[in-house]
């Protein structure tokens, strides 16, 4: 997806985040384990080339009440200067709210009333140079969001629009992921800090508007089971090595690189580590991915097919195993060479 950038190299960036969506903060959390770069690195200048990046956000902070709300409302008056906007938490819909309201960050300082999530969007996502949502339920609506609850909770998307475009140019980015992967967001963080600083490129999306690097591939293409899925060699339970579609795994068809990426520092990812893919990157989790641990629609023809064909291939395979697993015949201790050496450019 492509948008048009408005190239102002900048020096200095704040984040503005809030986390006072429909949320359990975990995104932040998991942002704390990142490495490639690693938060600190960021705020203390030591990417190069980066602008000077001031973060504000509620878990992260040294700063309470008002001293933390400050930032905020000088960006709603144009105060602050250059800010990135980042929700974490899916989005209430205030207007079924009743008497009261769903969720809310600090007061108004006029009138002392809570200033809700939907307000805070209404005035900083205009101003903002840049808009990311981070993980599922800011992205897409994710579990606050699923058939039955009294919310109406939606994704930022849902929210503003797909029409909607920040002060930079850009539609709303979005890093799903329940929680996010840390790495995928500080990599996307660090894209960003270095296009408003007039050294990369417009950030190329898919068209869910998230970065097309990080999900552009299945959770099945780096998994480390996916060679059992082609020998057709399935696990049936959860303590098996091999391929976990026939016990619910929704790997082939969901967009992440948790399996090629790692969690942490490069170690771990769902089905790496013995867990099933349960879509948490999808717009439609949970809601198009539940029950979970139930095969997934497709998946015993998928993994009957994959049977007989693996078979044959399991076949195969043995038979090259047993001939490449012991030493060449001429290898030995006897006075004849038979290695088939034929001096034809030395001394006959």
């Amino acid at each position: 997806m492509k948008a048009a950038s408005k190239q102002v190299a900048l020096d200095e960036v704040h984040i503005l985040w809030t986390s006072e969506g429909m949320s359990c903060d975990g995104d932040t959390v998991s942002v704390t384990a990142a490495t490639l770069p690693s938060l600190e690195d960021v705020l203390l200048g030591y990417v190069p080339g980066l602008p000077k990046v001031h973060l504000h956000n509620k878990v992260l902070a040294k700063e309470v009440g008002d001293e933390f709300m400050a930032a905020f409302h000088q960006a709603d008056r144009d105060e602050l200067g250059p800010f990135i906007f980042v929700v974490e938490g899916s989005i209430p819909n205030e207007r079924i709210n009743g008497d009261g309201y769903w969720t809310s960050m600090g007061n108004d300082p006029a009138t002392g009333e809570p200033i809700t999530v939907n307000q805070w969007i209404d005035r900083l996502a205009p101003k903002a140079w840049a808009v990311v949502a981070i993980g599922t339920c800011a992205a897409y609506g994710g579990i606050h969001a699923m058939a039955g609850n009294p919310t109406g909770c939606m994704g930022l998307t849902d929210y503003l629009g797909r029409d909607f475009r920040s002060a930079g140019g850009m539609p709303i980015v979005n890093v799903p992921g329940c929680p996010v992967q840390p790495d995928n967001f500080m990599e996307t963080l660090t894209w960003l800090l270095y296009q408003a600083a007039g050294s990369a490129p417009m950030i190329p999306l898919d068209d869910m508007f998230r970065p097309t690097w990080l999900f552009g591939k299945t959770v099945h293409e780096g998994c480390d089971r996916a060679g059992y899925y082609e020998q057709g060699d399935f696990a049936q339970d959860y303590n098996s090595p091999k391929c976990l579609v026939r016990v619910g795994c929704w790997g082939p068809v969901v967009n992440c690189n948790v399996t090629k990426r790692g969690w942490m520092d490069g170690v771990g990812g769902c089905p790496n580590v013995g867990g099933i893919c349960i879509g948490c990157t999808m717009p439609g989790f949970p809601d198009k991915f539940m029950p979970f641990m139930d095969q997934p629609p497709g998946s015993a023809l998928s993994a009957t097919l994959a049977g007989g064909y693996g078979t044959l291939i399991r076949g195969l395979r043995s038979i090259t195993n047993r001939a490449a697993n012991k030493e060449p015949k001429w290898r030995h201790n006897r006075r004849k060479l038979t290695s088939g050496y034929d001096p034809r450019w030395g001394n006959r």
